[in-house]
């Protein structure tokens, strides 16, 4: 009787739950591993100490910028390279502050951040304390959410949803604003296995209705186009574009987000759109008679006037965002729901289909007018170095850019085969962008080629990032366009300001002196035959490399739709 009293007690023990006491920070770097962070990018301070100090010995790989920005940067390049949400961490005040103009590029082109910050102890905030700003309040028009945390036992909860909100629906940044008292208390740690928020349900799967009439309105329409935008790419959809296209025989034009993803050298690929598209595209846009356009958001650098755009089309508007359908052009069939779900539902329920005429109409002005220029035998065209850069890179190579004519001429005259092998400012346009971000390229991929071409205004937002580069031995090949000018700025200032170049004049450093002083191998070229010579070099070398290319300062970029003009208005040039 004894023993079977004993089996009874024990089998009504219950096994207690082991609780695990954590700091903020340990929390912090515990929610972190348990997301798959693998490399975050940032800079200390000292509201975030405790967080570094957890980082000390954690495992997980901290990469020191020079300034926030180019953490933040980093962070949104390696997101675009793989898919994954970037992480990067700066402390109160000034660090949080520097950190705005990389949320704002993430937030236009929706890129998925976690941001950390740090902030004052939470009996400081609100009596302008050394340090501080109220970032949350600062950047809730730039962040798809954002958090200020007041009590620890919430901070689990908070940065499990912070990284479901920025990797779902549309992606976006996410900041999470940690005052130094939070990272130092102590509290039971448990990370949730699941998020869910009432008022946050994105839609996924498209309505089954709408589907039916968006295939029977492709089927009725004689000259279809496809316009795909960075919703193709973050939604990884490249594959079922494809398919699609070449299953319905649509022709197709990516917008600057959008490129890579779809082959830049398949027949049915136009070029791209918009101010400085190819003319192939924008005359498509304007004589088509359906436009299916898939996660672009019709950007007015698309668009053009818009009262003249796409004036005998029909529009099917794919977006996960339903914000964003009619919200510049109207939609005549709306589709809300993730792109690579919408476009894997009309490849399985559309017929093949043949548009022979407009193919061959589309094919024949793209032999006639294609993106050209006219070179030189003895000086440097940008065009011609970037060319070279195609010729020689792998199928796989990432290339940033800045933001400028190098920009533009690069989404010309790079063959871009592949999705998430071109990282760019879209929506913002920010100048500094492309070091950083190559950098965070870099580390997500490191057996993969990175190259960034940047702009002799452009490279010195950011240049200290040499440094980063330096320190950790990042193999990137930076191509530096040296014209002395604000490029772009300067093309406007000749074409409608009668070339008064009010302040877009530069003097530059000597860049290859520069990249010897950060211990980084320095190659220039100024005459049109070193410059493949410079290429294979710096392709070579298994360090880090500057190109400082001499080019022709003067050059502009061509096609160009001016502000206010529609899509059959471009200026091609007086070479032309």
């Amino acid at each position: 009787m004894r023993a079977e009293a004993y089996q009874h007690v024990e089998e009504q023990l219950v096994e207690e739950p082991v609780i695990v006491m954590k700091t903020g920070a340990e929390m912090v770097v515990e929610c972190l591993k348990q997301e798959g962070v693998d490399v975050l990018f940032g800079y200390p301070g000292g509201a975030v100490i405790p967080i570094y100090d957890a980082l000390y010995d954690s495992g997980l790989k901290h990469v020191l910028s020079r300034h926030e920005q180019g953490a933040i940067h980093a962070a949104d390049g390696y997101a675009r390279a793989t898919g994954k949400v970037g992480v990067c961490i700066a402390t109160s005040g000034p660090g949080a502050t520097n950190l705005v103009t990389g949320i704002t590029n993430a937030f236009m082109d929706s890129i998925p951040l976690v941001v950390i910050t740090g902030q004052v102890p939470t009996s400081y905030i609100g009596t302008d304390a050394f340090q501080e700003a109220d970032i949350t309040g600062i950047t809730m028009p730039i962040t798809k959410h954002n958090y200020l945390v007041q009590r620890i036992e919430d901070l689990p909860k908070i940065l499990k949803e912070a990284f479901y909100i920025a990797r779902t629906g549309r992606p976006g940044p996410v900041l999470i604003d940690i005052p130094k008292d939070i990272s130092v208390q102590s509290a039971p740690f448990v990370y949730p296995e699941t998020v869910h928020i009432p008022s946050y349900q994105p839609t996924v799967d498209p309505n089954p209705s709408q589907v039916t009439k968006v295939i029977k309105t492709i089927q009725q329409a004689k000259r279809p186009l496809i316009l795909a935008g960075g919703g193709v790419i973050l939604s990884n959809a490249s594959k079922e574009l494809l398919q699609f296209a070449e299953k319905l025989q649509i022709p197709v034009t990516t917008t600057l987000m959008g490129i890579g993803g779809f082959p830049a050298s398949h027949p049915l690929w136009l070029g791209m759109p918009g101010m400085h598209g190819t003319v192939t595209a924008n005359h498509a846009i304007q004589n088509a008679d359906l436009l299916i356009a898939f996660g672009m958001r019709f950007s007015d650098r698309v668009t053009g006037k818009i009262e003249r755009f796409a004036p005998k089309a029909k529009l099917i508007h794919v977006d996960i965002d339903p914000a964003e359908v009619g919200k510049v052009v109207t939609a005549h069939l709306p589709l809300v729901g993730d792109v690579k779900r919408v476009l894997q539902k009309l490849v399985k329920e559309t017929k093949h289909l043949h548009h022979n005429d407009w193919i061959e109409h589309l094919q024949q002005l793209k032999k006639e007018k294609p993106v050209r220029y006219r070179d030189s035998k003895e000086r440097i065209k940008t065009q011609y170095v970037i060319e070279r850069l195609s010729d020689f890179a792998s199928q796989d190579a990432i290339v940033s850019t800045d933001v400028g004519q190098h920009q533009m001429w690069t989404a010309q005259f790079f063959k871009f085969e592949k999705p998430r092998t071109l990282l760019t400012s879209g929506g913002l346009g920010t100048m500094g962008f492309g070091l950083p971000a190559a950098i965070g390229a870099q580390l997500a991929h490191p057996d993969k080629q990175v190259i960034c071409i940047s702009g002799d205004g452009s490279i010195q937002m950011n240049i200290q990032e040499l440094a980063t580069v330096a320190q950790e031995n990042i193999p990137i090949k930076l191509a530096i366009m040296n014209n002395s000018f604000l490029g772009m700025v300067r093309q406007w200032q000749e074409l409608f300001n009668e070339r008064r170049y009010s302040s877009t004049t530069i003097t530059n450093p000597d860049f290859v002196k520069l990249a010897d002083a950060y211990g980084i191998l320095g190659l220039k070229a100024t005459k049109k035959e070193e410059v493949t010579e410079v290429i294979e070099k710096a392709f070579n070398h298994p360090g880090p490399v500057v190109m400082n290319f001499i080019v022709e300062n003067e050059e502009n970029v061509f096609p160009f739709v001016p502000a206010g003009a529609s899509l059959d208005e471009a200026m091609e040039g007086d070479d032309f």
